[in-house]
């Protein structure tokens, strides 16, 4: 059977891009769709925009220390009016890459939301069809509104927040994960007045308990009201922005509300009951190992199958996928020991094991350093940093960093390799310090701290 593509992928997120341009540069015919804008979610609602906006919020808290160190500094306000055109001029700059990148590796793309017809064939939004031979569904996820009793559309989703019209004075951002988190320390650098709540008993479950905790501590000293244990009970709207009243039966007035609350895969409407895909409990595409469906010719990556949702596991999914289907080279992806960070002012860099983790899998060793940094400690700033190594006892393996600093996550990224490479703590060792930086206490700490 002729197939008009060899393949056809739906979404020109970073994941999708990356797999129709290796395939295509390999010499297949690759057609792509997009519904939105190419970039997807990293490019045009999310890594990118939230990172300049993390720059954006960190100068204010950068002139406070200059004019301790001594600089004569003005401290005016953040104008959102400046930033923001400047923004979306960065992003329809980086779509035009991402355009230019596949027209260039030949790549016929289509503006135009599309969905599964049957196994061979995909149906764009004016009618047309067209056939492939593979079909890769890379889609992404969304942000999620809550279904509640009263009207969560008054409420932005992370979405929403590079689109608005000007900054509020007073922010209630709901959610304890990254992006809660990320959110609350960006608005607050932006000088607006922010309130957290999470329902659960501390921020960004999931990460190393002595982690997240120092994360909380320094978001708290630098003035976001963290309030654990809590959710919105009822959301009317006021005369000066949005009136709330908590699970406390505590009311409050905000200019705005951010629903951070979680993300769900994009599969609503796509087809997948005309052909052989599972679909899980949270509307997740099931895959196996090399990316690939119940249905032979279709396969997805990214953060549709809820595996490990992240800008560069789904590129390296997507090129696990070329290297399997269209050069012959079965290619597992490897989600095993995958740096992260969350950008929070401090930032926390992670990779491997948490010590909670680690604990249950057996004895460990702990390593473990918190202090002043020096850029800080100099004009009497009580900011604290966190170096952390989790390192098994009976093979001496390092199984987890942890960094709560400035810059984690590009001293996370090279802890990363050490790692992943499954270093022991006497390696570590060997390396001879950078001095004076915080991350030279990595390979300085010479007794474990507890052991469990």
């Amino acid at each position: 059977m002729e197939f008009d593509f060899d393949l056809f992928v739906i979404g020109g997120g970073s994941g999708g891009v990356r797999a129709a341009r290796v395939a295509a540069a390999g010499g297949a015919k690759v057609g792509l769709a997009e519904e939105s804008r190419l970039g997807g979610t990293c490019v045009i609602r999310g890594c990118v925009p939230k990172k300049l906006m993390v720059f954006a919020s960190g100068y204010r808290e950068a002139m406070g220390e200059a004019v301790d160190y001594g600089w004569d500094v003005s401290m005016g306000e953040f104008d959102w009016s400046k930033f923001s055109p400047r923004l979306n001029g960065e992003l329809d700059r980086l779509e035009g890459v991402y355009q230019k990148l596949l027209t260039n590796s030949g790549v016929e793309t289509f503006a135009s939301r599309a969905t599964i017809a049957d196994a061979h064939t995909v149906a764009l939004a004016d009618g047309t069809r067209k056939t492939a031979k593979h079909i890769l569904v890379a889609t992404g996820g969304r942000p999620v509104r809550p279904t509640e009793d009263f009207d969560t559309d008054l409420a932005m989703v992370s979405d929403d927040i590079f689109h608005m019209d000007k900054l509020p004075k007073s922010i209630l951002i709901v959610g304890g994960g990254f992006i809660a988190c990320e959110f609350a320390c960006i608005m607050h650098g932006l000088g607006v007045e922010v309130t957290l709540f999470y329902r659960g008993a501390q921020v960004l479950r999931g990460f190393d308990d002595e982690a997240r905790g120092l994360v909380a501590d320094m978001m708290s000293a630098r003035g976001i009201t963290i309030k654990t244990g809590t959710n919105i009970a009822d959301m009317q709207k006021a005369k000066a922005g949005v009136s709330v009243t908590d699970t406390h039966g505590d009311t409050s007035e905000f200019e705005a509300v951010l629903y951070a609350t979680g993300r769900a895969p994009n599969t609503e409407g796509l087809g997948l009951e005309n052909v052989d895909v599972e679909v899980g409990r949270r509307g997740e595409i099931i895959v196996d190992d090399y990316s690939q469906t119940g249905q032979a010719s279709i396969y997805a990556i990214g953060d549709v199958t809820n595996r490990v949702n992240l800008t560069p596991v789904a590129i390296r999914e997507g090129m696990a996928f070329v290297e399997t289907v269209f050069n012959g080279n079965p290619t597992p992806v490897d989600h095993e020991l995958i740096p992260s960070a969350v950008f929070t002012q401090p930032e926390l860099g992670t990779v491997g094991m948490s010590e909670e983790e680690a604990r249950e899998a057996g004895p460990v060793d702990i390593y473990s350093t918190s202090f002043k940094p020096m850029q800080q400690s100099f004009i009497g700033r009580e900011d604290r940093v966190l170096m952390k190594l989790v390192v098994c006892k009976d093979t001496d393996v390092v199984l987890g960093c942890h960094i709560v600093a400035p810059a984690a996550g590009e001293m996370i990224q090279l802890a990363g390799i050490a790692v992943k490479m499954k270093a022991t703590k006497a390696q570590f060792d060997q390396v001879c310090a950078v001095h004076p930086t915080m991350s030279e206490e990595l390979v300085t700490m010479k007794t474990p701290v507890r052991s469990a």
